[in-house]
């Protein structure tokens, strides 16, 4: 075994640090009785050396640290960690036959082949069981000069999408499907497309072939697609790399960071910190459990089982000192040396769970992110519940930095397009900017990311075309996956010939887009919605690796109409200020103006009655804020299923109105640019079942 020069080391910073002709290690465990670390050649299962480390000389209160001197480069790292076993009293499960990963590992090494197990020389090595191991970075990238691009929240059009699935359809032709690279290749799409965001599902590291279900369809085992299962909180999926080996996944993960940013894109990172890949008491051992259970976890105080918040085992234990140090080191480090834009924490109610599981008044752990120094210009989003029942839109925190998926939007919007009665009030009120969620606490209207459909449910497409979930192929006798979709398939279940029940969902797909966009608030788009993609009915494709999952990139030439519709209607969003007002409507402005003016089918006349299916408004152009114009804007919205006439208030002196969305009309006459829209003559309009019509004013010619 090889003999390495050492030195005690330091406490801090805690991972694998580069120090001039060393490399620093150091990591926390309070309650092991002895720790060594253990070195690895490149694609050996037997280990190098495996040095134990002294109690005195090289521990620091609760940190273990070492230094070894000429260390190269590319040795991989893990560690061995013993203490004592007492998994129903103590709650402690150290074991010194496993090794284990270090949870400041800024990448991983043997998963860098999507779906394939690494095999290591000399299989039989007793080291041969630790699949995944730590790597050794250096951090030094060219960024040539990239900072921030700060694009405020009010002005952002977010774009959800899932690295894999965005290009590893074979119809993406794209060089590397399924990569960071693969994105960089479509930032031309991106940027005609108008978005201003990508929001990235899961990047941390995980192993999708963890799933335990087959496809009973294929016979073939279903893999952990969307990534929410975390096995090291600083280290991008090596997998999604062209290269993934060496650490190559950091530097092509900084690659696609540099060129979104060149193109006027932020990132935001849909980021877990709510529990880990370890699952409950059944579940492996990577990291966290051996190194400090009764730390990292919620437990039980009685019989020290796993809590279980998260719905995927156990639940971390984030309002811990020690925890809220590691996710705020994480988060910031993803921020100074990954240069990412946002974050979206997963099921982030738990963020506010004390160490017993019970809700806190003020969380610790939501406030430090509010109030970091580093995060100060960063986006934080909220999912603003959790899987044991904790939902929190609205009320997640009241610090006004804080936004929130807000899941009241998507399933107002959805009741109304679906013609339900009782929700004419509540769509007015989503969107005027949901002031009865976010008005108080200083927060704004964009402190609401507005959302109708996430990777989490139905399509835009199968939210118009489908009643129920069609999960059989997910293995699980279709019991997953929520039953409660707020959908109407507008005449058949799935896919039709019928060319009337096409035309109904092509007006409602259409509707729901400019309900979202022409909102106050944050919208958030999902990947192919624009050009109408379909996962067959699966509201929950979490393990479908397949078409299901995958953009079908021939539906943007299929559908070319509608993804032309998304792009006009983005850029109308993003050229009148109108739309996206930084404060919510007051009553009357500083002149005496109403901002916003309600009505139902007549000018001046509310129906805000449960069976009121009509809402129409106008929107003052110069009430926007001071030193801004505007044009005016009237949106009518007819959630009936039939006809209905809408009257159009007189639009200011000297202008006229011109019609510049009909979602009922066939293209191109469903979306014009401005100086194409259609003048009228007559204020009497006519809206099609579950259309939306837009007029927008413009001076007298």
């Amino acid at each position: 075994m090889y003999s390495y020069q050492t030195s005690p080391g330091v406490p801090l910073p805690l991972g694998a640090t580069i120090m001039a002709d060393t490399v620093n290690f150091a990591i926390f465990s309070r309650h092991a009785e002895r720790v060594s670390l253990l070195v690895f050649k490149p694609g050996e299962a037997s280990k190098e050396a495996e040095i134990i480390l002294d109690s005195k000389l090289n521990r620091t209160g609760d940190i273990w640290h070492i230094k070894i001197h000429h260390l190269p480069r590319d040795r991989r790292y893990g560690y061995r960690v013993a203490g004592p076993y007492d998994p129903k009293g103590s709650g402690h499960v150290f074991s010194s036959a496993q090794i284990l990963l270090d949870p400041y590992a800024q990448a991983l090494t043997g998963g860098h082949q999507w779906g394939v197990p690494y095999r290591r020389h000399n299989p039989q090595s007793p080291e041969s069981d630790f699949k995944r191991r730590c790597a050794i970075i250096d951090n030094e990238f060219d960024w040539e000069g990239d900072r921030p691009l700060n694009i405020p929240l009010k002005d952002s059009v977010i774009y959800e999408l899932h690295v894999r699935g965005f290009t590893n359809h074979e119809s993406s032709e794209v060089g590397h499907p399924g990569t960071y690279d693969g994105i960089v290749a479509k930032i031309p799409y991106l940027k005609a497309l108008g978005i201003t965001a990508v929001e990235l599902l899961p990047v941390f590291e995980f192993n999708e072939m963890e799933s335990i279900f087959n496809d009973p369809e294929t016979g073939r085992p279903l893999k952990n697609f969307w990534g929410y299962s975390p096995l090291a909180f600083f280290a991008p999926k090596a997998s999604y790399a062209i290269n993934g080996v060496n650490g190559n996944q950091v530097r092509e993960f900084k690659e696609m960071v540099k060129a979104l940013h060149r193109a006027g894109i932020e990132v935001i990172l849909d980021v877990v910190y709510n529990h880990t890949a370890e699952g409950g008491g059944n579940g492996p051992t990577y990291s966290f459990r051996g190194l400090d259970n009764t730390i990292y976890y919620l437990l039980d105080q009685e019989n020290r089982d796993y809590l279980n918040f998260s719905g995927c085992g156990n639940t971390f234990n984030c309002n811990h000192p020690l925890v809220r140090n590691l996710i705020m080191d994480s988060l910031r480090y993803w921020v100074i040396e990954m240069h990412v834009d946002g974050f979206r924490f997963d099921l982030a109610s738990i963020l506010g769970r004390s160490p017993t599981g019970e809700v806190l008044a003020n969380p610790p752990m939501v406030e430090k992110i509010a109030e970091d120094p580093i995060l100060a210009h960063t986006k934080i989003i909220a999912e603003a519940w959790d899987a044991a029942g904790l939902y929190q839109v609205g009320n997640f925190s009241s610090h006004p930095r804080w936004a929130e998926w807000n899941g009241k939007f998507r399933d107002d919007v959805r009741h109304f397009v679906c013609g339900y009665d009782n929700s004419v009030a509540a769509l007015a009120t989503r969107i005027a900017g949901s002031s009865d969620l976010y008005q108080h606490n200083d927060r704004r209207p964009y402190n609401s990311i507005n959302f109708i459909t996430s990777h989490d449910g139905f399509t835009l497409h199968d939210l118009v075309s489908y009643n129920y979930k069609h999960n059989l192929r997910n293995g699980e006798n279709d019991r997953d996956g929520c039953n409660h979709e707020i959908s109407w398939n507008s005449g058949a279940e799935g896919e039709t010939a019928n060319k009337k029940i096409i035309k109904l969902r092509n007006r409602r797909h259409r509707t729901l887009a400019v309900i979202l966009m022409l909102s106050q608030g944050a919208p958030m788009l999902t990947a192919g919605d624009e050009f109408g993609r379909s996962q067959d009915g699966n509201n929950n494709a979490y393990c479908q690796d397949n078409p299901i999952s995958w953009l079908d990139w021939r539906l943007a030439e299929t559908n070319k109409d509608l993804l032309r519709f998304f792009q006009l209607l983005i850029a109308l969003r993003k050229a009148h200020p109108v739309f996206r007002r930084a404060n919510f409507f007051p009553a009357t402005d500083a002149v005496g103006e109403i901002p916003i003016r309600w009505q139902s089918t007549n000018p001046g006349s509310e129906d805000w009655s449960a069976e009121t299916k009509t809402l129409a408004f106008f929107l003052a152009g110069n009430s926007v804020g001071a030193n801004v114009e505007d044009n005016d804007f009237f949106l009518m919205l007819n959630g009936h299923r039939r006809l209905r006439t809408f009257t159009a208030p007189s639009p200011p002196s000297g202008r006229c109105w011109h019609k510049i969305i009909d979602t009922a009309a066939d293209s191109p006459n469903d979306i014009f640019v401005e100086q194409a829209a259609l003048p009228l003559s007559d204020y009497k309009i006519k809206v099609a079942g579950l259309a939306a019509v837009l007029l927008i004013s413009a001076p007298i010619s």
